[in-house]
């Protein structure tokens, strides 16, 4: 996992999958943004949060970047808490 800090060796399958998917976006910028979230806040994550977090993993790489910059809303169902924690995080 290029980029990551955070070692999944005490992670359950399902966030180990997750933190994978969060650095191989396909987009640099998206490696980013979702893995530096994945690093610091996987492990915290609750099960609601990671079923969010899961299906933002879904959404296009050109689509996340556009919320993520401001340049399109946040769609339902993903305008939610979890994602303003990322959009924070990002700075970080």
């Amino acid at each position: 996992m290029t980029g990551t800090t955070r070692s999944s060796h005490d992670l359950d399958p399902r966030r180990r999958r997750a933190l994978v998917r969060s650095w191989r976006r396909g987009t640099r910028e998206m490696d980013l943004v979702l893995g530096g979230f994945a690093d610091a806040e996987i492990d915290r994550l609750s099960d609601d949060e990671l079923d969010q977090y899961e299906a933002l993993l879904e959404v296009p790489d050109t689509q996340l970047f556009k919320w993520v910059t401001g340049e399109a809303a946040v769609q339902p169902p993903h305008d939610t808490p979890l994602f303003a924690r990322i959009l924070a995080a990002r700075g970080n």
